[in-house]
């Protein structure tokens, strides 16, 4: 049922009003309608991965679940489950990181729900990567904040600089968000580029969020911490975001984790035990196998497989004429230029799934920057997959 202008003039706040669709789901859910006609899908579109949630993972989840005992856990999350992240950090990245300060959350949405929350008061601005993932937009408008856009492109590998930083803030500017991996473009910032922008935000007493979601899934390249620099890691204004949906493989567990500096923990917990009660208690208990080597090993031999997947879609996409003057060094997304292809991304993504049976996503979901010129493809599905997915668009017949 669609609610009636009355109905939305009178009852919906403005604040949800304000609210965008996100596209990709709504893209989703013509390909779920498509299959159910019968039709042959390539999901190209949702940065969900083919892979399932690794066994050892799920073969702890079992074991608690047999024992019938599913309450509440605390409001930070499962303190064994906080050690273990503590320890993930100090192996990992030799960053020695208190379970303390570890907040484990419904999904990374639920620590940026808690990190703006705890920092954003009415009218107060953000800036933020465009193109860049759309619902941190739109959360920072839940909070009654203001999301300004800092146009990103290929030369900067779409990530913010310094100097664009320092230009955009305002009286009102509250802070910096970034992402490392990024999502559309899959870039990443070097921890001494993430210590730059935190000296800008620093010097004008603002804050600096980091977008570590997924942490793991790099190429050609190390993954890095935020909190592997000893100054960014002991820092006063510095929260760190990340997950278990990318790069281990829990994506419909609803599990992430906050790292926030020690003064805030009181707060957030407060905010967390009225927005969330608890995180999901089973998905706690899976999550205490994640960091086993079993596991790892598991995920490492993934994480292989994407780089061998990138290798294979980008060369595929360079022949039919995408432009990619960025190559994706993490996460599992190609920020494709279509200009040479196609006057409109939005429309060549209906074309593509209704005439090829392939989705990807228009540039309209991630910002404001030249949206209608770029496509994100996820090579979230193995290289037969992917290369079938170049040839069906081949045949439509783009440019010429």
């Amino acid at each position: 049922m669609t609610a009636s202008p009355t109905f939305r003039s009178t009852l919906l706040s403005q604040r949800a009003a304000d609210i965008q669709p996100f596209h990709v789901m709504e893209l989703l859910r013509r390909a779920r309608e498509l299959e159910a006609q019968g039709r042959d899908i390539i999901h190209m579109e949702v940065g969900e991965p083919d892979f399932g949630t690794p066994a050892p993972v799920v073969e702890a989840a079992t074991r608690f679940l047999a024992g019938g005992d599913v309450h509440y856990t605390p409001a930070l999350g499962l303190p064994a489950l906080r050690e273990a992240i503590a320890r993930f950090y100090h192996d990992r990245f030799g960053a020695d990181v208190a379970p303390e300060r570890i907040v484990v959350t419904a999904g990374a949405s639920g620590a940026l729900m808690l990190a703006l929350a705890a920092t954003t008061d009415p009218g107060d601005e953000w800036l933020l990567p465009d193109p860049g993932y759309p619902s941190n937009r739109h959360l920072i408008r839940a909070f009654e904040g203001v999301a300004r856009a800092l146009a990103v492109d290929a030369a900067s590998r779409y990530q913010p600089r310094p100097e664009q930083v320092d230009a955009a803030w305002g009286k009102r500017t509250r802070g910096l968000m970034v992402a490392t991996p990024s999502n559309p473009t899959g870039t990443l910032l070097s921890v001494a580029e993430i210590a730059a922008l935190h000296r800008r935000t620093r010097a004008r007493g603002g804050v600096l969020l980091v977008d570590e979601i997924y942490q793991g899934l790099t190429y050609g390249v190390e993954s890095a911490s935020a909190l592997a620099d000893p100054v960014l890691n002991a820092a006063d204004d510095v929260f760190v975001v990340n997950s278990f949906s990318k790069y281990f493989g829990m994506t419909g567990w609803r599990l992430g984790w906050l790292v926030a500096p020690a003064g805030f923990v009181r707060e957030l917990e407060k905010l967390a035990q009225h927005f969330f009660i608890s995180p999901s208690t089973p998905a706690q208990h899976a999550a205490l196998a994640a960091f086993a080597p079993a596991t790892i090993a598991i995920l490492e031999e993934r994480r292989h497989k994407f780089a061998q997947r990138r290798d294979v879609l980008l060369p595929a996409l360079r022949a039919l004429g995408f432009g990619i003057a960025a190559e994706p060094q993490g996460a599992f997304y190609v920020y494709a230029d279509v200009s040479a292809l196609a006057d409109d991304s939005e429309a060549l993504a209906r074309r593509m799934i209704e005439e090829a049976g392939v989705a990807a996503t228009p540039g309209l979901d991630f910002g404001h920057h030249l949206p209608r010129r770029h496509l994100r493809i996820a090579y979230t599905t193995h290289g037969a997959r992917l290369l079938e997915a170049a040839e069906r668009i081949r045949r439509l017949g783009l440019g010429s």
